[in-house]
């Protein structure tokens, strides 16, 4: 089988996205299939192209067996609605060129959050007569909406108007959470074509290991009780929070919180934290995804925050899975919803609630002072771990996949 997959993140970008589908795709060619990916130069969150790579208009690669197309954007910050939506408009543009005059799949995927980029797969898969696959890994436009990047008016109204309209085209609908299809179906989608795959993990690469001394001498790091958060510093985080905790413990010599990443938020937390003279908070660059590995063994505890929004009660953030099969507890600062769900009901760390600096910080306290409850956090995570590998999680999808593709070429 010959899939075509467009998507506007892929490694050597580490968001989840590109984590995601690379990961997927990875199985798919170990699996005998031919997968081609049609992407752009790598450049998420800074909007600066990666070292070694150019923003032309097509450059071809394989990465894993996967055939990999680069195609030409406008390229810029993750941050400003306008300049974000000519992005996602020129990869629409070219990828959908690209795709009709030099593909010939046998299923065409396409991966949200935003939905131009599942319009190139709509319309490629309509012109080659294809099953047209929608991965929805966010709601949207809602979910630029809950941030306030965008207000409610006629364009969220037709936006909504297309995501409904490629909803009722796609073949197939992939969502990342059981609220996702919840969402759908009392829309009016059908269930039956609906179904879940959820984030998941890449075992052979996030699996405990010990502490990088190097990189915790070079930090200074030694002897601290780190908090970690590693990820996108973006508007949905509420990442000004943790900020406020750390002024909290400021006095505390015990702890530091370590942010490692990018995004558009990042420049404010980092203003914020200058602002308070703060010493027990560490800002590191972006790392390639090899890296995050020994990142994480620094960490004593995961921070895991989402802004205190309705939406977000939907969303299970995908750093969840790697800290668990890494053993490192969770602290979670979310809305109840999927993701407080998995962490309660997997024993792998505490819940409180979101975007209040003082639950944060009575739950550290209530950690650092119980070694044998971070032990017995580490340990259900990494057993609970096992059910969310990439490897399964991909076989399965594979095989809805397959049904699909069986199903069309009946019709064709």
């Amino acid at each position: 089988m010959k899939i075509l997959f467009l998507t506007d993140n892929f490694p050597p970008e580490t968001n989840a996205p590109a984590s995601r589908t690379f990961e997927h795709a990875r199985e798919w060619v170990l699996a005998g299939h031919e997968v081609t990916v049609v992407t752009s130069a790598p450049n998420f969150p800074d909007g600066k192209v990666h070292d070694g790579f150019r923003n032309s208009w097509c450059t071809r690669s394989e990465i894993d067996g996967i055939n990999v197309v680069r195609v030409k954007t406008y390229i810029t910050a993750n941050e400003g609605f306008l300049k974000r939506t000519l992005d996602y408009l020129s990869f629409m543009v070219t990828s959908t060129i690209y795709s009709l005059a030099k593909t010939a799949p046998d299923v065409v995927i396409a991966t949200s959050p935003q939905f131009f980029t599942a319009v190139a797969g709509y319309i490629v898969s309509s012109i080659k007569r294809r099953p047209f696959i929608l991965e929805i890994r966010d709601l949207w436009p809602a979910s630029i909406t809950a941030v306030g990047a965008m207000q409610p008016g006629v364009l969220v109204q037709q936006l909504e108007r297309l995501e409904l309209f490629l909803y009722r085209k796609a073949s197939l609908i992939i969502s990342v959470t059981e609220s996702f299809r919840s969402n759908l179906s009392s829309r009016g989608i059908d269930p039956n074509k609906i179904k879940v795959i959820t984030n998941g993990v890449d075992l052979s690469l996030f699996k405990q290991q010990p502490v990088d001394l190097q990189l915790q001498k070079h930090l200074n790091l030694k002897d601290k009780f780190v908090v970690g958060y590693i990820g996108t510093h973006g508007m949905a985080h509420a990442l000004e929070h943790l900020i406020q905790a750390a002024v909290q413990l400021r006095e505390d010599p015990r702890y530091v919180f370590l942010f490692v990443g990018a995004g558009a938020a990042k420049s404010k937390l980092q203003k914020q934290a200058n602002q308070q003279n703060l010493t027990n908070v560490i800002f590191l660059d972006l790392q390639p995804k090899n890296e995050m590995p020994n990142l994480w063994s620094l960490c004593n505890v995961s921070i895991i925050p989402l802004s205190n929004k309705p939406l977000f009660t939907t969303v299970i953030p995908s750093k969840i899975f790697e800290c668990m099969s890494m053993g490192i507890p969770l602290l979670a600062s979310l809305p109840c919803g999927e993701a407080t769900q998995i962490i309660e009901s997997t024993n792998c760390g505490i819940v409180v609630e979101p975007e209040s600096p003082d639950a944060i910080v009575k739950a550290l306290n209530k950690l650092i002072s119980s070694p044998l409850m971070l032990s017995e956090y580490a340990a259900s995570g990494q057993t609970a771990a096992i059910e969310f590998s990439r490897q399964r999680l991909a076989t399965k999808m594979l095989g809805f996949i397959k049904l699909v593709h069986t199903e069309k070429s009946k019709d064709i």
